[in-house]
């Protein structure tokens, strides 16, 4: 596209308060709003966006065209993505990338400063999310047999409910909201976080085991401390 094509294009979607710099990538001082007008693909190099960027519910099969940094939130879910790729570096609000069908999260944003949610995808690994997470986290309803690679500390909930987990190796060390594990094939909780400050929530077949009380009292314990 040319300049002048960038402006139609824009001008179309009814976004405003842009800047097309010299290598034409747009910034844009506010919010991008793309979402259910049956995207295939953006057609401009967005580089920062200073409020949200919503592209959610289209048909898009890649990232290509995506700022690097966002001052909002950042939404892709519903879409047909495989891959992270050309995705933002930071995002200051949420990540929301579930129901797509990606099966790794390498590419994905190395700050992400409030909720991240990866479920309802095919997941196999967690390898590539950031170590920090200060909102919930959400990698539910994938394929996910371990949880190697997760952040290392999450400032809210941690859900990984509903995939094929056996073991809680890899787990985050704190989680300072609640733990749900439910509906995996858990034999053993080793591997727990070292905190939570949250309840906690895991599969029946462990509910009775001496292992689950044991952490029980261990995190009550924590928490009256």
């Amino acid at each position: 596209m040319n300049k002048q094509e960038i402006i139609n294009w824009l001008e179309k979607y009814e976004i405003t308060n842009y800047r097309i710099n010299d290598d034409l990538i747009v910034d844009v001082d506010g919010e991008v709003y793309l979402a259910y007008i049956g995207l295939t693909r953006i057609p401009i190099q967005f580089g920062k966006v200073k409020g949200d960027f919503l592209c959610n519910d289209n048909n898009l099969i890649s990232l290509k065209g995506c700022p690097s940094e966002i001052g909002g939130d950042f939404h892709c879910h519903y879409n047909k993505l495989t891959s992270l790729k050309g995705c933002p570096k930071k995002v200051k609000g949420n990540f929301i990338c579930g129901d797509n069908k990606l099966t790794s999260l390498k590419g994905c944003p190395s700050e992400v400063s409030n909720e991240f949610d990866c479920s309802q995808n095919k997941l196999t690994s967690l390898e590539g999310c950031p170590e920090i997470i200060n909102g919930d986290f959400y990698c539910n309803y994938n394929e996910l047999t371990s949880l190697e690679g997760s952040p290392k500390e999450v400032n809210g909930d941690f859900y990984c409910d509903n995939n094929q987990l056996i073991s809680l190796k890899g787990c985050p060390e704190i989680i300072n909201g609640d733990f749900y594990c439910y509906e995996n094939k858990l034999i053993s909780l080793k591997g727990c976080p070292e905190i939570i400050n949250g309840e906690f929530f895991c599969d029946e077949n462990l509910k009775d085991s001496i292992e689950y009380k044991r952490y029980l009292i261990k995190y009550k314990l924590q928490k009256i401390s």
